[in-house]
C-alpha cells in the first residue's frame, strides 16, 4: 500500500491529516503542490480537485498488476481509518 498526500504549507486540514498519519504510524509521501506545479496539475487531472489535502491510497489488487487507487478529499478520519485498516 502506498499513501500520497498532496498539501500546501498553510493548509490546516493537511496538518491534521499528517498528524493523524504520524499518530497511527502510517508511512506516506507528501507532495507540496505550492512548489511542485507539475504535481498540482497531475492532481487536478487525476481527481478534478484543486483544494488540498488530496490523499491517494494505492493498494495492490489480487491478480492484477495495476494498483487500485482510493481518493479522499479533505481530512476524513473515519474513511481513512476504514481504508487503512486502523
Amino acid at each position: 500500500m502506498q499513501v500520497t498526500i498532496y498539501t500546501t504549507p498553510t493548509c490546516h486540514f493537511c496538518h491534521m491529516t499528517k498528524d493523524f498519519f504520524k499518530e497511527n504510524n502510517v508511512e506516506y509521501k507528501e507532495v507540496d503542490v505550492s512548489v511542485d506545479h507539475a504535481a498540482a496539475q497531475a492532481m487536478v487531472e487525476k481527481t478534478g480537485q484543486m483544494g488540498v489535502p488530496v490523499i491517494i491510497i494505492s493498494k495492490d489488487k489480487e491478480g492484477d498488476s495495476e494498483p487500485e487507487d482510493t481518493i479522499i478529499i479533505g481530512f476524513d478520519k473515519d474513511r481513512l481509518t476504514e481504508i487503512l485498516g486502523l
